[in-house]
């Protein structure tokens, strides 16, 4: 495979477990209001997977229409961005394959939480430029509710579940829908603002329930948030040669609109090309940026040729950024 083949985003899908929790229905039982909700967060519903529903469900309907959106029935791997993994081990991603009907090929999870998606796109872009794979399915997919403290009014109306996904192909560089370059960053030193202290290796059993529930440092969060999708945004146009002012769509990780609107702020950017879908479907976590643009593509929000950036913050702490122009692309 000539070296200067790149990834090309040749199909989209997503998918929404059909249980609908709106405001008012968790107002019932927090102490909290729809207004209260809508006003620090923009949400106003969430998506809630049912018992028995797992990740790898979500991530084979989403990993399916994705397929189909391209006219594609194989890949040569399949990367799954996720932090709720149905068991500890194995990874997710060989049961999505196997469910695909994508029989013996690469198969891996990817957890970088809610940056989760955009470093999948790069460990897919990677594989393609090193000639490993020419077509991979990389799919973002959470049941995030499953990691929420059910007396948690601070988080409870926050997240919800879903998937989504992009076909990725070899291609080249100057075609519409070529993904890069790419701008990835961590700091581990912050990982308490955001995590679930207890289930893993460190600390496998805890007798207090609370620390296998996620716990979150909201407004430090959100300052660290801001401010870090901000700069890689600027890092990753610098390195294409665009400036801020090319941007036609920004679609950022869906953790909260005054995130997104802050963000806007500091780069200079007019609010409606920062979209959001957040008021239907809360944060999603590592699912969030691929519902996102196929909510955008399906309701004419991305046009072929639009100069798109992704970005995302999550917890590790991690953050990125990727781009690309538009394809002529059907969400599945």
């Amino acid at each position: 495979m000539p070296s200067s083949q790149v990834a090309v985003l040749a199909g989209l899908g997503s998918w929404l477990p059909p249980r609908v929790v709106g405001n008012e229905e968790i107002a019932q039982r927090l102490d909290t209001s729809d207004e209260w909700i809508r006003s620090r967060t923009g949400i106003a519903e969430r998506r809630v997977v049912d018992p028995g529903t797992s990740t790898v469900d979500l991530a084979v309907e989403a990993g399916r229409r994705a397929l189909t959106s391209a006219g594609e029935t194989e890949a040569d791997a399949v990367v799954l961005a996720t932090s709720t993994a149905d068991q500890l081990c194995p990874a997710s991603a060989p049961q999505v394959a196997t469910k695909l009907g994508l029989n013996g090929v690469a198969a891996f999870d990817v957890n970088a939480v809610c940056s989760g998606f955009v470093y999948g796109l790069a460990t897919g872009a990677g594989l393609i430029a090193a000639g490993v794979a020419r077509r991979v399915l990389v799919i973002g997919a959470d049941a995030f509710t499953s990691l929420v403290d059910p007396e948690d009014r601070g988080t409870v109306p926050i997240f919800g579940d879903g998937a989504g996904a992009v076909l990725l192909r070899a291609g080249d560089p100057d075609e519409l829908g070529a993904l890069g370059p790419f701008d990835l960053h961590s700091e581990g030193e912050l990982a308490e603002l955001l995590w679930v202290e207890a289930g893993g290796a460190k600390n496998r059993r805890s007798d207090d329930p609370r620390d296998h529930y996620l716990v979150m440092q909201g407004q430090t969060v959100f300052r660290h948030a801001c401010a870090r999708m901000a700069e890689s945004a600027r890092a990753v146009v610098g390195a294409a040669g665009w400036a801020v002012g090319d941007i036609d769509r920004f679609i950022g990780h869906q953790a909260n609109i005054r995130i997104l609107q802050t963000c806007a702020k500091q780069l200079g950017l007019a609010e409606d090309v920062m979209y959001s879908n957040i008021e239907k479907v809360g944060n999603t976590s590592a699912a969030s940026i691929p519902i996102a643009l196929a909510d955008a593509a399906k309701e004419g929000a991305l046009q072929p040729g639009h100069r798109v950036v992704m970005g995302a913050f999550g917890a590790g702490l991690t953050w990125g950024s990727t781009l690309l122009r538009w394809p002529d692309v059907i969400p599945g």
